[in-house]
């Protein structure tokens, strides 16, 4: 008698996005650095050594953070002991000493910030009781993110967020200062009173649009979760404290870099780079006029020329937009491009502030919330062809390079092609531009997971990535058949044949489930009615992606 035939996989895992190459090479990256041991910063290290400037570590790990949070989100919901130890190693990261000690000299103040400043402060160690939103509001959205995603309440109890202050040679003795979630929230909220509800100071003495905008998505999460009201009460009133400074927009297009407490005073920008920040998340809540602003604002520092997105450094890109507003000359044209790249030359300006804004880091965070996949893919791949996109055990990330242009054909300064790389885009936000996905931070604004939906979804526990292997996908299906569960797997190590990992699928409703592994039928599990209540494997992955399809019978 001959054997029965098993019975073939009723779907085909490749109908499924996968993550690329790259995509998953970034996530590897994330716990490659997350998982250092305390005190190691490798390939983290900024141009500022006190870690006050742009390209700090908490800069880096807060979108770190955003980027495993909009893949979870949005392209593997499954995946939750995936992605949940590592957003929670990012939080442990961020809360270490080496991340927020940079505030005692800070809060000391100086000209740079205050140019009437004539004596410093008496300077604190608390990053959170005043000002410094640079670090707080990220801090905010981490946690709230945290609990959104996993439907967890760690940094909601009291207490949970510590801050130990114990400098070995200065000081009077340790210090200890002690948040939770709704307590770092509200310190934040008596900080936007303080100043009117124009924002939060980052530096003291000065108001970032940007900055102010990941707390209020944070807040926005937990109003959702707790059934409160603080954003749609406090949206309103950071409107009309922008329209009383003179409005968001400035006569140039671009948001307006800070408000000076002080001088009550408006500095204009004059680059793109926190205007597009800000709109990479402002897109949340005010994604008409973001939309709408978007090409009045990348004008002139974004060029497309014959289908090629490139960047330009901050002269050439004001230098274009004065041609168009003086002489009428298009923005795209390599001619334009060439005459503006002329008149910087001769400018012959000198060096100004000492170190280099991330620019590509915000345009590439920015083009992708917008969904303006040519010029983000034409960018991307200028930036893999030049500036040296690197892997290491199974990560991809882009070495820190100080200098801003160059010409790669002679290697002389001349012809001002972009080549500047800084931690926080070659770790981080390169990292969330290929990982998000149009409007990525506008549909979470929308809809927040609730409690409810995070505990009835079907999730897969017992894998993660410190198991050696890469998930390039993670998804439940309610739409096929009964219900269909599709995870793909592989090892990222050349150099290892195969490793076992045991994934258990939870959260499978009542009914029988059968069991495909690299299109191989496996087995048919009852669960519910005295059956189980987890379908349980033990998978061999190897260099080979294999695929993992759970299915209910009708």
């Amino acid at each position: 008698m001959g054997s029965i035939a098993s019975p073939p996989c009723p779907i085909s895992p490749s109908s499924y996005p996968s993550l690329t190459r790259e995509q998953a090479g970034h996530l590897r990256h994330f716990h490659n650095l997350a998982a250092q041991l305390d005190g190691s910063w490798h390939h983290m290290g900024s141009q500022e050594p006190l870690q006050e400037f742009l390209d700090a570590y908490r800069y880096q790990l807060a979108t770190m953070a955003y980027a495993v949070g909009v893949s979870h989100y949005h392209r593997q919901p499954l995946l939750r002991s995936v992605y949940k130890p590592l957003m929670r190693r990012l939080i442990h990261k961020m809360l270490c000493r080496d991340v927020w000690a940079y505030w005692f000299n800070t809060s000391l103040g100086g000209v740079r910030t205050d140019p009437s400043r004539t004596s410093l402060r008496t300077p604190w160690a608390n990053p959170i009781a005043r000002e410094n939103i640079m670090y707080s509001g990220h801090l905010l959205l981490m946690v709230s993110l945290y609990a959104m995603l996993f439907d967890d309440n760690e940094f909601e109890k009291e207490g949970s967020i510590v801050f130990n202050w114990d400098p070995l040679f200065f000081g009077l003795g340790p210090e200890k200062f002690t948040y939770d979630t709704a307590s770092l929230e509200k310190a934040i909220l008596k900080e936007m009173e303080r100043n009117g509800y124009v924002g939060v100071c980052c530096e003291p003495n000065m108001v970032f649009v940007v900055c102010n905008q990941f707390p209020m998505i944070a807040m926005r999460y937990n109003d959702a979760r707790h059934s409160t009201n603080t954003i749609s009460t406090l949206l309103p009133k950071y409107q009309d404290a922008w329209k009383a400074k003179g409005g968001m927009v400035r006569s140039n297009g671009l948001f307006p870099d800070a408000w000076l407490e002080v001088q009550d005073h408006v500095l204009s920008a004059s680059d793109p780079g926190w205007t597009a920040w800000a709109a990479a998340f402002m897109n949340t809540w005010n994604s008409s006029l973001i939309r709408e602003l978007y090409p009045k604002q990348s004008e002139g520092y974004l060029t497309t020329i014959d289908g090629e997105t490139r960047l330009h450094p901050t002269a050439v890109g004001n230098a274009i937009r004065a041609l168009v507003a003086d002489e009428s000359l298009p923005a795209n044209s390599e001619a334009t491009l060439a005459k503006a790249r002329d008149i910087v030359r001769k400018a012959n300006a000198p060096p100004g502030f000492p170190y280099s804004k991330p620019l590509l880091a915000y345009i590439v965070m920015w083009l992708s919330e917008l969904g303006r996949t040519a010029e983000l893919t034409s960018l991307l791949a200028y930036t893999d062809a030049h500036l040296n996109p690197t892997w290491e055990k199974g990560g991809l990330y882009y070495p820190r390079h100080d200098i801003i242009t160059s010409d790669f054909k002679s290697g002389a300064d001349m012809e001002m092609e972009w080549t500047h790389m800084d931690p926080f885009a070659g770790n981080a936000a390169i990292a969330y531009s290929r990982l998000n996905v149009e409007d990525g931070q506008k549909k979470m604004w929308e809809h927040p997971w609730t409690s409810k939906e995070v505990k009835e979804r079907v999730w897969v526990d017992g894998v993660s990535l410190a198991d050696g292997v890469d998930f390039l996908r993670g998804v439940y299906d309610p739409d096929v058949g009964e219900g269909a569960v599709v995870m793909s797997m592989k090892c990222w190590n050349e150099s290892v044949r195969s490793v076992r990992v045991k994934p258990v699928v939870k959260g499978l409703g009542a009914g029988k489930w059968s069991v495909w592994v690299g299109g191989e039928f496996v087995r048919t599990d009852e669960m519910g009615k005295g059956g189980k209540d987890a379908v349980e494997l033990d998978v061999e992955v190897s260099q080979e992606m294999v695929d993992v399809v759970v299915v209910r019978e009708a």
